[in-house]
């Protein structure tokens, strides 16, 4: 559809509505999280959410994680607090130095050091969901809301088939039903896509961090470009991707193998299919544990 600049924002907003109120991402009364790294996404959603939040009463917080970039995350996170401050939101920061010892900076040179072979994505992301967590539980928090759009979510399939993890495919989706001691996580902008979402943000005048992190390399970014790509020549296939991959998890439903119990670990107490989380494991790995 063709639309101009009053009518498009109003679509993203009903699309974004339609999301929170069909898998229920938040009722009156309850506490929601969102996470805010304060990229275009992030900063769209917490004001989304917080607008909602006052029409339908229920309460938002912003948590955000430093971790430790060197030039990237400074900004990012000046957006953030900017943000949460402008929408009278409470927003709660953890930084990797102060949860683990090290930023994420030194964890990929003692990596380079120890030769583990792991890229910097490897520990950011397990431990950036591990520090959400522990945030949102530690304040109460009954859901946390991500900035995860169409491409992020279109990425994260293909990738998934690409290394043959079917059960981390399987987990993709909406909502994420959570098991004890992990808050559950929704994506009230999966369907949205990430250029209507900077236009969203462009539009509504939010100051964003546009800047793309150093450490995005190797194949989640070939896997970004080739789908750019795909698009461009064959409009919707990004769409296309998300229907066949949703048709295909509801006829696996019933074959699911039930999922590991969870016991604390032995060294953090954080939940945990193993004797010890990954976070420890990683951590271990560079010397840190």
């Amino acid at each position: 559809m063709l639309l101009c600049d009053r009518c498009f924002p109003r679509s993203v907003e009903r699309r974004f509505r339609k999301a929170v109120y069909e898998k229920r991402m938040a009722l009156p009364g309850e506490k929601i999280g969102v996470a805010v790294s304060g990229g275009k996404d992030s900063i769209t959603l917490l004001h989304l959410m917080a607008e909602l939040g006052r029409v339908k009463k229920f309460r938002v917080v912003a948590l955000s994680v430093d971790e430790g970039i060197k030039g990237y995350r400074e900004e990012a996170l000046t957006c953030a607090r900017e943000a949460a401050s402008s929408l009278g939101v409470e927003h709660r920061v953890v930084s990797f130095r102060e949860s683990f010892g090290a930023t994420l900076d030194e964890m990929v040179r003692l990596a380079g050091e120890e030769g583990t072979g792991l890229d910097p994505c490897t520990y950011c992301g397990v431990m950036r969901r591990y520090l959400l967590n522990r945030m949102a539980r530690e304040a109460g928090l009954v859901r946390v809301a991500t900035g995860h759009n169409l491409d992020d979510e279109v990425q994260a399939i293909l990738l998934n088939y690409l290394r043959g993890d079917l059960s981390r495919l399987l987990r993709l989706g909406p909502a994420y039903s959570s098991r004890e001691g992990f808050v559950p996580r929704v994506k009230p902008l999966r369907e949205i896509p990430e250029r209507e979402v900077a236009a969203y943000a462009l539009l509504k005048g939010l100051r964003v961090h546009l800047g793309q992190c150093p450490y995005a390399r190797g194949i989640h970014a070939e896997v970004r470009d080739f789908l750019n790509r795909l698009e461009s020549r064959h409009p919707n296939c990004k769409f296309g991707v998300l229907r066949t991959f949703e048709r295909l998890k509801e006829g696996l439903g019933e074959d699911r193998k039930p999922e590991a119990e969870l016991v604390g670990c032995e060294v953090c107490g954080e939940p945990t299919p193993g004797r010890v989380c990954r976070t420890c494991e990683l951590l271990k790995g560079l010397g840190l544990r």
